[in-house]
């Protein structure tokens, strides 16, 4: 066989491999794309609650010159938002795992700074 025929052969499987895909393959690739938006929009969201319960550096410093039951109650919400986190994280499976798994670490200084300033 000549090498223009091979390529002509193979040209041709490829087409109709490539061509053999139904309409109700399509449909459920499509399907399968919606579910997925579907669950980064939920990550979207999730990481959304979390920085706006993430108490900032900022106020942190300032609560050095607040009260002691301030601190204490500051205490109490991060190792509340600890806790949730770590449930979150027990369900989660991959890239969503792995980004709780870093909000966790960021829970734990700012809980360590806090147990500082008691």
């Amino acid at each position: 066989m000549k090498t223009s025929e091979l390529k002509e052969l193979l040209r041709n499987e490829i087409i109709s491999v490539l061509s053999e895909e139904t309409a109700d393959d399509i449909k459920g690739k499509a399907e399968a794309q919606a579910d997925l938006n579907k669950e980064l929009e939920k990550t979207a969201d999730l990481m959304k609650e979390e920085d706006e319960e993430e108490p900032s550096s900022k106020d942190i410093k300032s609560s050095s010159k607040d009260s002691v039951s301030k601190i204490a109650n500051k205490l109490q919400q991060t190792a509340k938002e600890m806790k949730s986190v770590v449930k979150k994280w027990k369900d989660a499976e991959g890239s969503e795992k792995d980004k709780l798994t870093s909000r966790l670490r960021e829970l734990t200084k700012i809980k360590k700074e806090l147990e500082g300033l008691l």
